[in-house]
């Protein structure tokens, strides 16, 4: 394959226009609105981006001004970006979902001076808070629907008008847009990604155009894309595994980013668009494989007596195909058939069966869960990183896939573990540091080397093997090491358990609250007869304390040591959330919050003579109405606890 380093000369708006040089005509960018995929070609792609940066530059953006970015994935959201960085601003991604005082404490720290809103709904968070953030000269937006009331206010800008603007100035100087491409370096800060806030409040991480494009390079020496390859974009662009692919990947190799209808038909549109690689949280993993299993049980008996019989074939074929082994002549010919008969139809119709490569990060994914995918045919490999290196610096290689590691560095990744079993990574992916935090850029970089905050180690193949954050590992009363995200996603592998919180630290056992899995447990209850109304009124039922219960047990007799047993659980009465501060965006728990929260249940976990508590429940819902509820908790007691 032919080198792409020389790209990394380039910044992103430069390497645009390279792409339109190179192939104007190729559909870079395709939206489905109204049921019709609408495609742009890379020569559309420059035309917006191009009356973006001359407009904003009519409007007074100046170099080095930010410019925030609050919506769903559309193409508009892309030229905003892009265009901010031709004229060189500096754009960072707010989640869609974030509320108004979140947002004001976000657009001050990062001293924002224009916002790009798709919507009405996010307009209507920047007018709550317009009062706090003076900074802002700008709103503007994409979708008019709603916007009437605000059409005489000149701090919004439909972004039509902006186009008109770019027009004008385009006309009166057609060499400007080439001329303030042509003054950007690729060591210029052009994105403020925030990282997840898993341990406090957002820091705005600086990122270069190198940055990005390097990850786009290197990724494809392992991983090759052909410019003909799609990409379904429906992770929210704030997090750095949505940019790594719309700026980093697609940039590098020319490939077409899709953008659903919505949020909420991404699964379907997935199967229009049959993507050939793909990225999601473990959380999306988790949520095909409960759609598959649904479709399983959904099915007639003897699909499910072949699924059953050819998915032990497709483990055992998945161990070979990982390791890079030769099947033996049987099994090869068991796991064709199994293929064709059960897995490639039924991949299908979840919209995978163009995947050549699935890769998932952000979080940690359970081995079994690992083995389930690479058993039905989609090569599901880990990529392991963070905000600060782009996202990527660690991925499995095909042939050499180890369900227990995150594969192995990057091309020009560094990698080695400090004396305190810290992970730290070098190359030329590494952030620049925390906007206006030096005192935390001193924590994160020390001579280049990027300390991660996670525990691990580099195994005896080169692999490396991530262990938790080490601020998470937790030691038992007897001083005996475990891992909580381990076991959490042990007790994830379930199909009945949508999130587990496991708790342990400095006590005599391990116990865990846990989260049933709406979908799959009400179709069990349906199945055996048990009606209920709501999610907490089905936690509650003895009948699935039950099911939760044996699957408990068979985590517990896997165990490799007495003291990852789980001895002490209980079932919660909602679903943890990000909207309730549980989570974090990219849905990883926030342990400390948690355990804060439900205290009560925490203590009584670690009585073992409390078997049931009440408690008053507190729902706030997304129109902002609150709710309080009295509900009754069990805890259940394992056999053996110590």
């Amino acid at each position: 394959m032919e080198s792409m380093d020389h790209l990394l000369q380039y910044t992103i708006p430069q390497l645009l226009r390279w792409r339109v040089r190179l192939s104007p005509s190729k559909v870079a960018l395709r939206e489905k609105a109204f049921g019709r995929w609408q495609p742009y070609t890379w020569e559309g792609y420059y035309t917006y981006v191009r009356r973006v940066a001359l407009g904003l530059e009519r409007i007074g953006l100046q170099r080095e001004d930010k410019v925030a970015l609050i919506g769903d994935n559309i193409p508009e959201l892309f030229f905003m970006a892009i265009g901010t960085h031709a004229m060189g601003g500096i754009t960072a991604g707010i989640y869609q979902t974030s509320l108004p005082e979140e947002i004001a404490g976000i657009l001050e720290y990062l001293e924002v001076a224009l916002v790009f809103c798709n919507d009405q709904e996010q307009v209507d968070k920047l007018v709550k808070i317009r009062d706090r953030i003076p900074n802002v000269r700008q709103v503007i937006y994409e979708d008019p629907r709603g916007m009437r009331d605000y059409g005489q206010d000149p701090w919004f800008m439909d972004i039509e008008r902006l186009y008109a603007l770019g027009e004008e100035a385009l006309a009166a100087d057609p060499e400007r847009f080439d001329a303030l491409i042509d003054q950007g370096r690729p060591d210029d800060i052009c994105h403020l990604c925030l990282t997840s806030g898993t341990t406090g409040l957002p820091k705005g991480a600086m990122l270069s155009h190198r940055n990005y494009i390097n990850m786009g390079v290197q990724i494809t020496k392992v991983d090759p894309l052909a410019p003909t390859d799609e990409y379904l974009s429906f992770l929210p662009f704030a997090w750095i595994g949505e940019q790594m692919n719309c700026f980093g990947i697609a940039m590098a190799t020319g490939i077409t980013i899709n953008f659903p209808e919505s949020v909420e038909t991404a699964m379907e549109d997935l199967k229009e668009i049959g993507p050939h690689f793909m990225f999601g949280a473990p959380r999306i993993y988790e949520t095909i494989r409960s759609r598959i299993w649904l479709k399983i049980d959904e099915s007639y008996w003897l699909n499910k007596r072949f699924y059953g019989f050819f998915i032990k074939v497709g483990e055992a074929a998945a161990r070979y195909r990982m390791a890079g082994r030769a099947m033996p002549l049987g099994l090869r010919l068991l796991s064709w058939l199994g293929d064709t008969l059960v897995f490639r139809p039924l991949i299908n119709q979840v919209g995978l069966l163009r995947l050549r490569r699935a890769y998932t990060g952000g979080a940690a994914l359970g081995p079994e869960l690992f083995t389930f995918y690479q058993a039905i045919g989609v090569n599901l490999k880990q990529i392991y990183g963070q905000t600060e290196i782009v996202g990527i610096a660690y991925m499995h290689r095909d042939g050499d896939i180890r369900p227990d590691t995150v594969g192995k560095p990057l091309p020009g990744t560094e990698c080695k573990i400090s004396d305190q079993g810290e992970i730290l990574s070098r190359s030329a992916s590494v952030t620049r540091g925390y906007f206006k935090l030096p005192d935390k850029t001193q924590e994160l970089l020390e001579n280049g080397w990027l300390h991660s905050g996670d525990a691990g180690y580099i195994d005896e193949n080169g692999h490396l093997v991530v262990i938790d954050r080490v601020s998470d590992v937790m030691h038992n009363r007897d001083g005996e090491m475990f891992s909580p995200m381990f076991l959490e996603n042990r007790l994830k592998f379930s199909p009945y358990i949508k999130e587990a919180v496991i708790f342990g630290d400095r006590q005599p056992f391990v116990s865990a609250l846990i989260n049933i899995d709406p979908v799959v447990v009400g179709k069990w209850a349906e199945d055996h007869g048990i009606s209920y109304s709501t999610f907490m009124d089905l936690s509650a039922k003895p009948e699935v304390a039950i099911l939760i219960r044996k699957e408990v047990e068979t985590i517990n007799a896997n165990a490799e040591k007495p003291h990852f047993r789980i001895y002490r659980f209980a079932l919660l009465y909602k679903l943890l959330d990000m909207d309730d501060g549980e989570l974090t965006k990219t849905g990883k728990i926030r342990r400390k919050f948690v355990k804060e929260k439900y205290q009560e249940l925490y203590e009584a976990l670690y009585d073992p003579s409390v078997t049931e508590k009440t408690v008053d429940a507190h729902f706030q819902y997304q129109d902002g109405q609150t709710a309080d509820v009295r509900t009754i908790i069990r805890f259940y007691t394992m056999e053996g606890m110590p």
